[in-house]
Parts: C-alpha cells; sequence; structure tokens
C-alpha cells in the first residue's frame, strides 16, 4: 500500500530543495570569502597606485 502525501507540503519541499540547489550553484558561481574580496581590493589599490604613479601630469598639476 502507498503512502498518503499531503501535495501542499510535497510542493513546498520541492520548491526548497530547487530553491537550495539554485543557492548552491550561485554560490560556486558568485561566491568569495571575505578574505578573498579584501585580498582583491588590496590588489586593485596597489594596481591603481602603481598606474598613478606613472602618470606624466599628475592630477591638479598644469
Amino acid at each position: 500500500m502507498n503512502e498518503i502525501v499531503n501535495l501542499h507540503r510535497h510542493r513546498k519541499r520541492l520548491a526548497r530543495d530547487t530553491a537550495e540547489q539554485t543557492a548552491a550553484a550561485r554560490r560556486l558561481e558568485f561566491g568569495r570569502t571575505k578574505v578573498q574580496r579584501q585580498a582583491e581590493a588590496a590588489e586593485e589599490r596597489k594596481r591603481q597606485t602603481s598606474l598613478d604613479g606613472h602618470r606624466r601630469v599628475r592630477e591638479g598639476e598644469s
């Protein structure tokens, strides 16, 4: 004999499972740790500082 299933609960469980799978895929694609974001920001600041140091005419000067 089959088990009686509440369809409303079943649909909600399926929706939660689908949402969790989507979230997991997005975490892999877009997710970065705080340390990774800070390291990238520091690298960008260093790159920008280096670029500014090589300018022939500095900002504010004529």
